[in-house]
Formats: structure tokens, sequence, C-alpha cells
């Protein structure tokens, strides 16, 4: 346990972010395989927080619900009116104090939409305002056009900060500045509490702003820092559509670097998207086109793609999927899949076995070596090892009411245009005919015929359709064949 241990950390939520535009709250946007509020919580849980407190507001029931469903532990404030970022510092710290806590340390608040922002950053903000004893410390960046953004004015001699100026009210010498603030703060938890009961709200919001504290506080005697973010796109904010995609692409190229540093192939990293969850071994090669998604593992050798999407799918060692979707499946080592497969959740690939192109699979278990080459459905079913199904295959499973699950064993051979209406069983070593509907169990080593006799009526083209163009091809062909009987 770090001995920075922050006594809380305080995640502003509440807002209802109209730039959006979107019935969902804008923390509850995701990218990259967590909600924008999701990707704040899991670098503050790198801190170690004793508390966890995230500032709910508008959609509070949803956003939630859904702090709820990722992380049990995070406590939440209600801010039932949006009065500005000091009042929901307050009902976060109110919602501690009502349960019996007694804050003693740094309280780190973070913004909820700020998705880049790393454990690693939070941890040197917390490092910095512990080393130099502030009352207070602002995490700032250094950025290429400060345009917009609040400045940070520091004192030439000591380095402390001694205001931040908002681009409007700033003189043409400090527009000249390029560190800015970026809403992230570390404070003393005692000196936090007091300077919010006496935060103002004499301006042009009605609102009690969080940045006010820092005057505060230096009017009081007391120290304000700065701790410098390495990477000046981690503080970035989301509040439309248009810097959810750019903070998306960033957090994908930052996955991807990982990844290929730690020895994975991605062929096109620029048509690549991964999810945080994704984990990948050694050796893995990724195809452009491709998307991995939820808890997918890529293992060591293994191939995917072009052109697929794995959601909460593992692939084993040296195994190739092409062109495939899959949710939810186990592929094993050496299997092949595609292209054009669909691999759906309750999916199991035995080793080297295939999938192959234009195959569905559903809750299907295949053996090791069986293959299902081509042009067929498998679902509820378990089929045992080195066996092959025939091209055009269906494993009939639900009778409208119910499913039912088909089972083929082991070294079978079942052919083309099967139909296997279940419940049935084929036993090991059995074959099918092509064409056959099989609704009775085969016995091992058995042969199953399931289809009518063949029989051919002579001339119905000529009298059924006389003048056709099928009716011409079949005089011309009969003609043909009479001269040839003649000349032998």
């Amino acid at each position: 346990m770090s001995a920075n241990r922050p006594a809380a950390v305080v995640v502003l939520a509440a807002g209802e972010g109209t730039r959006m535009k979107s019935a969902t709250p804008k923390v509850l946007h995701a990218i990259c395989g967590r909600s924008l509020v999701g990707h704040v919580v899991a670098a503050s849980r790198e801190l170690d927080p004793e508390h966890l407190v995230v500032i709910v507001g508008h959609e509070r029931a949803k956003v939630s619900a859904h702090l709820a469903e990722i992380d049990p532990t995070v406590r939440t404030a209600v801010q039932h009116e949006q009065n500005g970022t000091g009042h929901a510092v307050r009902m976060g710290l109110e919602e501690l104090g009502n349960s019996g806590v007694v804050l003693d340390g740094t309280v780190v608040v973070v913004c909820g939409d700020t998705p880049l922002l790393t454990g690693g950053t939070l941890r040197k903000l917390s490092d910095v305002h512990a080393a130099d004893g502030n009352a207070v410390t602002v995490l700032t960046a250094e950025v290429p056009d400060s345009t917009g953004y609040g400045r940070i004015v520091r004192d030439a001699a000591t380095g402390a900060v001694t205001a931040i100026v908002e681009h409007k009210d700033a003189t043409d010498a400090q527009r000249a500045i390029r560190e800015i603030n970026s809403g992230v703060f570390a404070f003393d938890a005692q000196l936090l509490t007091d300077a919010l009961g006496k935060v103002r709200t004499d301006n042009s919001q009605g609102e009690e702003y969080l940045t006010d504290v820092l005057g505060i506080l230096r009017e009081a005697g007391h120290r304000v820092g700065a701790a410098v973010a390495g990477d000046h796109r981690e503080i970035l904010g989301i509040n439309n559509r248009v810097q959810l995609a750019e903070a998306r692409k960033l957090l994908n190229e930052r996955l991807l670097h990982v990844a290929m540093m730690d020895g994975v192939t991605v062929v096109d990293p620029a048509s690549t998207l991964v999810d945080v969850t994704v984990t990948f071994e050694r050796d893995s090669v990724v195809h452009p086109g491709t998307q991995l998604l939820g808890a997918t593992h890529i293992a060591t050798g293994a191939e995917v793609g072009p052109n697929s999407r794995l959601k909460d799918t593992t692939v084993g060692a040296g195994a190739v999927v092409d062109n495939t979707v899959a949710d939810g499946a186990l592929i094993g080592e050496g299997a092949n899949v595609g292209p054009y497969a669909y691999l759906r959740p309750g999916t199991q690939l035995g080793t080297k076995s295939k999938a192959g192109a234009y195959v569905e699979m559903k809750n299907a278990v295949i053996g090791e070596g069986t293959k299902v080459p081509h042009l067929s459905y498998v679902g509820d079913a378990t089929i045992g090892e080195f066996t092959n199904i025939g091209a055009a295959s269906v494993f009939v499973n639900y009778d409208g009411v119910k499913k039912h699950h088909t089972t083929i064993g082991s070294h079978c051979r079942t052919g083309s245009d099967n139909m296997f209406v279940a419940p049935v069983t084929i036993g090991d070593g059995a074959y099918t005919a092509a064409g056959s509907v099989i609704t009775k169990d085969v016995p091992p080593g058995s042969l199953a015929v399931a289809r009518g006799q063949q029989r051919n009526i002579e001339g119905w083209v000529a009298r059924k359709r006389p003048g056709s163009a099928a009716a011409q091809a079949a005089s011309a062909a009969q003609q043909d064949g009479r001269e040839t009987d003649a000349e032998q």
C-alpha cells in the first residue's frame, strides 16, 4: 500500500452533458469497452483510496445502477441541483461525513468525463502533493494551443500557483502561457472541508466553484502547487460526439501500442479496434479490419482477421480465425475458423477442429479434429472427435417451444444436405447418406438413409413446357444422343 494513499477520491459525474444530444447520460457513453465514468473509476482505483465517491445528479438512477454493476464498492452522493463543482464536492464530503467517516489526508477530485486519465498520472499528482506539502495541488498540462483554457500563473521564484486565469479574463501575456488547468485536484481534506464552507455564489452563474477554494486557501497563507501531466491528451474532457470519437481513437492507439510493445503483431493499427479488457500473448497476429471486444483473449501464435469481430472469445494457440464473428466462444489450439463463420455463445471448438465457410454454431461443443467445413448450422449439439459433417447440414434444434440437443459421436461421416431433427443421437463410427432427414437414433457403425426413392418422368418438359428453352435444349440433346447411337 502506498504511503500516499488518498483518504478519498471524489468523481464529479452529475452533469447532464447537453452537447452530447443523447438520451444516455454523458458519463455512460462508452469507448473501448468502458463507460467514460468507468474509465475514471478504474484509474482512481489504482490509487487505492480509502473511499471512492461518485457524485451523481442527472439520470442518477441509471448512473448509480451502472456504478453498482462495474464497481459495487463505489459510494454515490446525490447533487440534486447542479449548483457548481464546489457544491458537488461538498455533497460528496457530506455523504462520507453522514456515515461517520472522518477524512484525514488527501482528497483527490477528478472529472467523470476524462477517460484518458491514467492511474499513473493520478499517482504523480498525489505524490507531488505530499512531497511539496501543498494545501492543494492542481493537475496541469502544457498544450500546443491553450485557447479557451484556464491558464496557470506561477510564482517565478517558488513555482507555486498564484492564479488560474480564464481565457476571457487573461492578459496578452497570460494568454501566451501554455500550461492549463485540467480540473483535477489534490486537496488536504480538512482544509478543503473548511474552505468549501466559505465559497460564495456571487458570480454570473450563481454557483459554487471549486476553483474558488484555491484562492481562499492561498489568501489564508497556504501553498497551492501543481503537477504537470506527462501527456496533455490525458486531461481531455468529453462534451460532444466528435470529442468522444477522438478519445476513442487515442485510447485505442494507446492499447495497441502496449500490445505491440509486448510482442503482438498488429498489421494495421488504424483499422484495428480493441477494448481495454482484451488480452494477448506473444507472437499473436491481428490482421486489418478486426475488432476485439470484451474479455477476449488471443493466445500465442494465433491469427485473427482480417475483418473479424470477436467478443468475450478465447482463441487458442496457433488457431486461425478469418472473417469471423464470434461472441462468447472458445476456440481451441490449432483450430481453423472461417471465412464468414458465426460462432454464437456456448460454442467450443476442440483442438485442430474446423468451422469453415458460412458455418454458424450456437451452444455447440466440437471435439478434437472434427470438421464442419461449410454451409451448415450447428445448434445445441455435441460432436465427438475426428468426425466430418457434410456440407449444407442443419441441426434442427427448435420445435417452436423448446430447444433440443443433438449428439454425434466420434469418427462419424455425415452426408451433405442432412437434417438432424433433435433430439437425436448418431453413434460412434456411423455414416448418414446425403440428403437424409435423420429423425431417429443411428446405432454405432450403421449407415442411415432417410430419403425418398428417385424416379424419372421422361418427356415431362416437352409435354408441360412446349416451346420453352428447356424443351428446345432437351430436344437437341436427345437428337445428339440418337445420332451418337447411330454412329456407334
